[in-house]
């Protein structure tokens, strides 16, 4: 069961149904691959329905992905915690590997491989709902120093927010929180914040405007994790290390215990 701590008593005491690991799993690659085919659905229909305004197909495709970023959150979330994103888990791992609250290394890897599976899974479903070919690599280049930057300050504040809320027990927020988060990044960073691997090599799979080219992924993953390590420092500093080990186990939402025995 979780730990009485702040967090743990916010939104959910205990989950057993939920708590074994293949279902958290699949929750995770359920969701991450239902948010990457949010996400390049969207660019489809966005590039579709206004091809002569790069501007107007952002907002559609921004908005989208705010949207069903916080429903997924709250959909998966009492399951898996809603990670969604392979250094989130990491963070998770991060924090608790001391206290072995969080994640194990293990599950980390497993997180992540289904994160991963999923994306591309979900770039594939976007692809067959709007008859775009199976397989097709995005030609869609993302790269330069000011992009790359811009992909560190996005997965840096969604990291620290993340983060945040969990040190300080507000995790009831995280569904509108992140999804806001993410709606804004797309806006006021130059990459428009992918903020997470696993989604980076979906969107490799979509040669829409929502797509990034396979060359430019080292780029973008190596910013990710900079910019997760910097956000991560942030809160330590800001909130404590004692303090985010007591609640590693509730990012993103408070869920069922992981698959070994938990200390009251």
């Amino acid at each position: 069961m979780l730990r009485p701590g702040p967090v743990g008593l916010l939104l959910l005491r205990r989950v057993p149904a939920s708590s074994n690991l293949p279902r958290r799993l699949v929750a995770e690659l359920l969701g991450t691959g239902l948010l990457v085919t949010v996400v390049v659905g969207s660019g489809v229909a966005a590039q579709r329905l206004s091809p002569q305004d790069r501007g107007l197909q952002l907002l559609e495709n921004s908005t989208a992905t705010f949207l069903g970023l916080a429903v997924l959150i709250l959909l998966f979330g009492p399951v898996s915690g809603s990670h969604l994103n392979p250094v989130v888990s990491a963070a998770d791992w991060w924090f608790g590997r001391r206290s072995r609250s969080g994640l194990p290394a293990r599950e980390v890897g497993g997180y992540t491989l289904a994160q991963v599976l999923g994306a591309v899974l979900g770039a594939e479903l976007a692809n067959l709902m709007y008859d775009v070919p199976l397989g097709e690599l995005s030609g869609h280049d993302r790269s330069g120093t000011g992009v790359l930057l811009g992909e560190v300050v996005a997965t840096a504040g969604l990291v620290a927010l993340i983060l945040s809320l969990a040190a300080t027990g507000r995790t009831a927020l995280a569904a509108p929180a992140v999804g806001a988060y993410i709606g804004a990044a797309y806006w006021f960073t130059s990459s428009t914040s992918f903020a997470n691997p696993a989604v980076t090599v979906g969107r490799v799979f979509s040669d829409t405007f929502a797509g990034i080219a396979p060359g430019s992924v080292p780029g973008f993953v190596l910013a990710q994790l900079v910019g997760a390590a910097v956000g991560t420092a942030l809160v330590v500093w800001l909130h404590g290390t004692g303090r985010g080990e007591t609640v590693a186990d509730d990012v993103v939402v408070p869920h069922g215990a992981p698959d070994r025995e938990r200390q009251p």
